[in-house]
């Protein structure tokens, strides 16, 4: 189990699904985290659920002058700040031929402008904490295509990018930059797409796992690379998709 005790992270979208799990985890492992979405109310209520060693605040990741504010407000309650986890993302789902440029910015402008301003914001608090690590989450929508997912798709390929960018120019410091890329999770990003949960399930059920994956898989692979187990472990994709992108399992 991954040591977190002295770490302080701030994760963004932790007011529901992959965030959330994220931050209650890293709590439990003893990091002081602050929570940063747009679902004020909900955001407040997981912080509160956690306790002393959580705080929220809002935060629009596409707002420059945003991450600006609750950078500095993290150092300033907790002292320092050396985890960054970049979760939060919205995904919208039109053919190619269809699709609005508007409604292309907007996914940009969260998942892949939104990581840019967080990963650059931390870097200096990183610096003076002596190193750090950043997690971005991208999806197996960074590494394969899918089908209407032009925007979400070139977002989350710029993630997988942009880790790779970072991580050979802020090794030097300390700082890690990994990817994580997860399949299908049950989350209301998922099933708010268009899917209950019962139709996830049968599409998800389809990789070798047979099964959609949770919340708490993915906070478990995010609290590894945060912590100092994964030391020298930088500029890498980890995949957790119940073996989706291992390709078709054909029953004999």
């Amino acid at each position: 189990m991954s040591d977190l005790n002295g770490k302080v992270a701030l994760i963004t979208g932790a007011a529901r699904g992959q965030g959330a799990a994220e931050a209650r985890l890293f709590a439990q492992r003893g990091a002081k985290v602050m929570l940063c979405d747009l679902l004020d109310a909900e955001g407040q209520a997981v912080a509160a659920e956690i306790g002393p060693n959580a705080a929220y605040l809002h935060l629009d990741v596409s707002s420059e002058s945003g991450w600006k504010q609750v950078v500095e407000a993290t150092v300033e309650k907790f002292g320092k700040l050396d985890v960054l986890v970049n979760n939060a993302g919205i995904v919208k789902v039109t053919a190619l031929e269809a699709c609005p440029l508007q409604e292309y910015l907007q996914v940009i402008q969260v998942n892949q402008v939104g990581v840019f301003l967080g990963m650059r914001a931390v870097v200096e608090p990183m610096k003076q904490a002596g190193g750090g690590a950043i997690v971005n989450i991208s999806s197996i929508d960074g590494l394969i295509g899918m089908t209407g997912g032009t925007a979400y798709c070139a977002s989350k390929f710029a993630v997988r990018g942009m880790a790779k960018v970072a991580a050979l120019e802020l090794g030097k410091y300390g700082i890690r930059v990994n990817s994580i890329h997860p399949g299908g999770i049950l989350t209301p990003m998922v099933t708010g797409a268009g899917l209950n949960a019962e139709m996830a399930g049968e599409i998800f059920g389809k990789a070798p796992l047979r099964r959609i994956g949770q919340p708490e898989e993915i906070a478990t692979l995010a609290a590894y690379l945060a912590s100092d187990d994964a030391s020298y472990s930088t500029g890498s994709e980890f995949i957790a998709d119940g073996g989706l992108t291992a390709g078709f399992a054909l029953e004999a």
